[in-house]
């Protein structure tokens, strides 16, 4: 469970990442401000900003250059026309599509790293989030709770690898779980896969099963490939 540090620090991660990506607060190679002023005007402590900033880094939105401050990453530029950019029906089938190819690619392996790198710690902490994403599947099972607890259940698993370069791929994973729900098809569909594959991952997981893994993620993969008609092949 999250303590209220660690809770403070993601809403603050959060609200950087918003003022970058979405309201473009801060733009692409901008420097932000000193840690003093940036703390103040977000009405946090210095250690919690800290927190977010490490969160942002790992995700390749800001890049801290030793001796000059904190700027926005080249990387944040390109995740932000993604993010926000509004599509046909059909467009937006098309990148969700390439967006579940990529991750069809790497993340049954990362989950097998996960299951043989992990810290017992790491594995109970994954399956916390586990049960907490299929609360949210049960009672709102298209809400933001449960989005944001998709994205921290999978994302988890992915840090739990170990790759430093696999762990970049958080905001890509982020936006695939964001599209799949503002295309807006099949949710209900989905929801219920999901239910289901999470059971698979999670007991494969405990089990510390690498095999086992990566076939339930793929067989979760694949669900949402057949459930948003994406047409892989």
């Amino acid at each position: 469970m999250k303590t209220q540090g660690e809770n403070l620090s993601q809403r603050t991660a959060d609200t950087l990442r918003q003022m970058i990506l979405e309201k473009k607060i801060y733009t692409f190679g901008e420097k932000l401000p000193n840690e003093n002023e940036l703390s103040e005007k977000l009405g946090i402590s210095r250690t919690t900003l800290r927190e977010a900033i490490r969160t942002l880094v790992s995700e390749g939105i800001l890049v801290v250059q030793r001796g000059k401050g904190t700027f926005v990453a080249e990387q944040a530029d390109r995740l932000a026309d993604s993010r926000i950019s509004m599509k046909s029906f059909s467009d937006m089938q098309v990148t969700l599509r390439d967006l579940y190819e990529t991750r069809m690619i790497f993340e049954p392996e990362a989950a097998a790293l996960a299951c043989r790198r992990a810290t017992d710690e790491e594995i109970a902490h994954i399956l916390e989030l586990g049960q907490e994403c299929q609360r949210h599947l049960e009672e709102n099972p298209t809400g933001k709770e449960r989005i944001e607890s998709e994205s921290a259940f999978h994302g988890a698993i992915l840090k739990a690898s170990h790759n430093e370069f696999i762990s970049r791929f958080m905001p890509m994973l982020t936006e695939t779980i964001e599209k799949t729900f503002a295309l807006d098809f099949n949710l209900d569909v989905i929801a219920e896969d999901a239910y289901k594959d999470h059971i698979l991952i999670m007991n494969f997981l405990e089990k510390r099963d690498a095999e086992g893994i990566k076939s339930a993620v793929t067989i979760h993969l694949h669900h949402a490939f057949l459930t948003e008609q994406l047409n892989w092949q």
